[in-house]
């Protein structure tokens, strides 16, 4: 397997209680995730220079080339969450944990990247 050693700005990124949102209205839940990652999160990345390494269901690790992307990014998706959450109760908010590494990592032939993503937690 051929790889490749880089520096790259990783945002990694989750929904906030998303076991409680699901166990209160799965449906509505996955529809909302659904569309807030076609109207908003998908562009914004792609504006941004972003590219999906991997979805883990709620969770998305994207990979950017700068730093500066990968945080107006996560700023311009935070915006617009708060744009979609106004007038939804507290308790049904779909709300993003972010956070945001540079650092050096190894890119598989199959485009999976490995290594460390801790980082910069943007809320």
């Amino acid at each position: 397997m051929t790889e490749t050693r880089k520096i790259a700005a990783i945002l990694a990124a989750d929904v906030v209680g998303f076991s409680r949102l699901t166990g209160a209205d799965e449906d509505r839940t996955l529809a909302r995730l659904r569309a807030l990652r076609s109207d908003l999160i998908d562009p914004t990345i792609a504006v941004h220079h972003g590219r999906i390494v991997k979805r883990t269901g709620d969770g998305s690790i994207v990979e950017f080339r700068s730093v500066v992307d990968a945080v107006r990014c996560a700023i311009e998706v935070q915006n617009g969450l708060i744009e979609r959450n106004a007038g939804v109760p507290p308790e049904r908010r779909i709300e993003y944990r972010v956070g945001i590494h540079l650092g050096d990592v190894v890119e598989e032939s199959d485009g999976d990247l490995m290594g460390d993503v801790a980082g910069l937690e943007l809320r």
